[in-house]
């Protein structure tokens, strides 16, 4: 056995290998886990939809017996096959660099990774196709050089099958690294299964990587990037049970969302929030929030600006929740669909500062109004940078701080169709939201005591980043549409009179 011929890796030190080599496995020695079923279930998912998950589901005891029984290699294949045979090569490179990595980040070996860090020069050798886990160990963990199964693909879409030298498992392993490394010999190889014994035995040193499922993980402060964007529709990780569960929630699922969606979008707001507790939903109410201000054209009275952080699109809906009332918002556009079922008024920003300036202005004549100054949603414990025009346009401000929970499905995306973001949130079996008011802002800290726009704006988020225990940072919609969709997030319109923002 390997474990057997080569120490385990915990007796491997870490000091002084800034000039050193490394060499490592991947699954069941750079992450915790020893079953690539998951990613490839998320691959199946994200690109395929529920019925190409089923379709993998039931393939994978064929898989599994091959697997274990007959081939490690032939249990792969049929792996790569029913999750990517067909699938357009830039929508599997999409998921692996927007929907992967978030969860293979959370599966990290501390003890391989201490070892890994430490060394100057980062190579990964694994039986995974490359264009699924390159984006990943290149960005996220800083590997310098990625060797893995190539997928075949014929125009620009994958077969299914595996190009020469097929599914790297045991011997082919060791004869790919001998053919990048040559005559030099790496100086650590990092291993967990009988099958990665030949390529170790070309390194100096080799340790294994013994089969510990309660290791704690790395947390997220170890890696050298922090993630805070990421998209795709799950929440959990698809395991074999957890696939299973999703395909046979949906069918349930969907008539439920739609339901709610009804309940949310034809019952008066006053009896929503019952509705919604009725129906599974629960919306938490923290703070007291401001009385509706009465205004008119003469008495010029501004009503309140709610400063929303940015979870969903349907922030704006639970805010109205909680306040049993229906409160206008801007936002920086929406799917047709959202739109068309939505209980409140929605108005679209232009990103023209002073078309949309005086557009607030004169809704906020009209009573109050709900605003999302990140302009893009983010899922981690982070708040983007805040836009300031809002603080320029009225000294009645609210903080509100939004937090959201979901057990199955996320209910954003920057990929997919946004117009299935509120029916996947309702689709989850009990989702949370909360709203937490919090106090108005005192005049001295508005526009009206000096204060610049920027000086508003960064105190807001700092107040509301401190009440969620998230952390400012100062990306904004640019930085998140560039990290998962490869765009600035804005699609120019056919007749070229104006662009239209890619949704939330």
């Amino acid at each position: 056995m390997a474990s057997s011929t080569f120490p385990t890796v915990n007796k491997c030190t870490s000091i002084g290998r800034e000039k050193h080599t490394v060499v490592a496995d991947m699954d069941g020695t750079l992450l915790i886990g020893r079953s690539s079923f998951p990613y490839f279930a998320l691959i199946a998912f994200e690109v395929g939809g529920v019925l190409r998950l089923l379709i993998y589901l039931l393939s994978s005891p064929i898989a599994a017996l091959l697997y274990y029984f007959i081939s490690e290699s032939a249990g792969i294949q049929v792996l790569v096959f029913a999750s990517m045979a067909g699938m357009k090569l830039s929508s599997i490179e999409s998921v692996a660099r927007a929907v992967l990595p978030k969860f293979y980040s959370s599966d990290l070996h501390p003890e391989t990774w201490r070892v890994f860090s430490s060394c100057g020069k980062r190579c990964v050798l694994t039986a995974n196709p490359r264009i699924m886990v390159e984006p990943f160990l290149k960005e996220f963990l800083g590997a310098d050089m990625v060797l893995g199964t190539e997928i075949a693909s014929y125009k620009g879409r994958a077969t299914g099958l595996i190009c020469n030298p097929g599914i790297l498992v045991g011997d082919k392993k060791a004869q790919v690294l001998k053919k990048t490394f040559g005559d030099e010999k790496p100086d650590i190889g990092l291993g967990d299964r009988v099958t990665d014994a030949p390529f170790m035995a070309l390194c100096k040193e080799g340790y294994i990587v013994p089969a510990t499922p309660k290791v704690k993980k790395v947390t997220s402060d170890k890696l050298p990037k922090p993630i805070i964007f990421h998209d795709g529709r799950l929440v959990q990780k698809p395991t074999p049970l957890m696939a299973l569960l999703i395909i046979l929630w949906i069918p349930i699922g969907f008539p439920l969302a739609c339901l709610r969606i009804a309940a949310g979008s034809l019952l008066p707001m006053k009896i929503v929030y019952y509705a919604f507790k009725a129906l599974g939903v629960r919306v938490i109410v923290k703070g007291t929030p401001p009385p509706p201000v009465e205004t008119s054209k003469t008495n010029h009275k501004s009503g309140v600006l709610f400063i929303c952080s940015h979870r969903t699109l349907l922030d704006p809906i639970f805010l109205s929740t909680a306040l049993g009332r229906a409160i206008p918002a801007v936002t920086y556009s929406v799917s047709r669909l959202s739109e068309i079922i939505s209980p409140i008024k929605t108005v679209r920003l232009s990103r023209d500062r002073a078309t949309d300036a005086s557009m607030i202005k004169k809704l906020l004549q009209e009573g109050d109004l709900a605003i999302c100054p990140e302009g893009t949603t983010c899922r981690e414990p982070f708040l983007l940078r805040f836009s300031a025009l809002f603080a320029e346009l009225t000294d009645e401000l609210v903080p509100v701080a939004m937090v959201n929970r979901m057990s199955m499905f996320h209910g954003t995306t920057a990929r997919g169709w946004k117009g299935m973001d509120p029916f996947y949130f309702f689709m989850n079996p009990s989702p949370v939201y909360e709203v937490t008011f919090l106090n108005k802002l005192p005049k001295e800290l508005t526009c009206d005591s000096q204060k610049s726009s920027h000086e508003v704006a960064n105190y807001i988020q700092r107040v509301i980043a401190s009440t969620l225990s998230y952390e400012c940072t100062s990306f904004t919609r640019r930085d998140k549409y560039r990290a998962l969709a490869g765009n600035d997030g804005i699609v120019v319109e056919k007749t070229n009179k104006a662009n239209k923002v890619m949704g939330c």
